[in-house]
């Protein structure tokens, strides 16, 4: 079994146990591993069912999770893996969720994988291959017109002492372009960049697995991601901004008025 097949199927398979368990785990059975931010029993079981397979398939790998930390044996290989994207949403019945697998290569990403459970959306990429949905071929949007363009953005839920800052950014993109959505799935806003649902996206203070697998989507489908100095250092750094490349330029302005330099 090749990477990007056993990633599709993992992702199918942690979806399904999504599928039947969304809303069971209210709030008061999720775990609060810092404030705002819940995980549950569910988590742990999909990101063990992908470990456990990956590991079989694959022994010498490298694993970077967000429930069980890094297994590090410094090989060239690492899977990033996020077996639930949306876990607020998750625990209130609301379905937007998703399961997010990517692997890097020598320090470069090689494949994504983010799958939405609820609406049965598989959105895969290879580097160099392209980036496709349930099979078709996707691409970003053609929209270069900033008033015409739909923005996506995540609330800074963990930073909360960055709220001030953070209203400065959504009030000018705000009033510059037709809508913005906060969807509470950040690797679905990725993914849904990459297939010209959104023509740009932007948060802060991510995670590596939130990011890892949507990066490669809208790279491999015409877009462009960064970091909030424009870099490639968004994996590692967090904060993001990601479109179909003709605005990028308007949004990183944005946020590069109120957040000069990364931390």
């Amino acid at each position: 079994m090749t990477p990007k097949q056993l990633a599709i199927s993992l992702a199918a398979q942690a979806g399904a146990v999504l599928r039947e368990n969304i809303g069971y785990y209210g709030t008061d059975k999720a775990e609060n591993k810092r404030p705002f931010d819940y995980v549950t029993e569910i988590d742990r079981a999909c990101e063990q069912l992908i470990i456990n397979s990956i590991l079989d398939h694959f022994p010498d790998h490298e694993i970077l999770s967000e429930e069980s930390g890094r297994n590090t044996n410094k090989n060239e290989h690492c899977w990033i893996i996020d077996p639930l994207d949306g876990t607020t949403n998750f625990i209130h019945g609301y379905p937007h969720s998703a399961v997010s697998i990517a692997l890097l290569q020598d320090g470069q990403i090689v494949l994504g994988v983010v799958y939405d459970p609820f609406r049965d959306e598989m959105f895969y990429a290879e580097r160099g291959q392209g980036a496709y949905l349930n099979n078709n071929r996707i691409h970003v949007s053609p929209l270069n017109q900033i008033s015409h363009c739909l923005i996506a953005t995540g609330f800074p839920f963990r930073h909360k002492e960055l709220l001030d800052q953070y209203w400065k950014v959504l009030s000018a993109i705000f009033i510059a372009v037709s809508g913005i959505r906060r969807t509470g799935s950040a690797a679905l806003d990725l993914a849904y960049v990459a297939c010209g649902r959104f023509d740009g996206f932007w948060e802060l203070r991510l995670s590596p697995w939130d990011i890892a697998a949507g990066a490669l989507l809208i790279e491999e489908a015409g877009g462009k991601i960064s970091d909030f100095e424009g870099q490639a250092n968004h994996v590692w750094v967090g904060d993001v901004v990601a479109s179909n490349g003709m605005i990028h330029e308007f949004i990183l302005t944005q946020v590069k008025k109120v957040f000069p330099l990364n931390p």
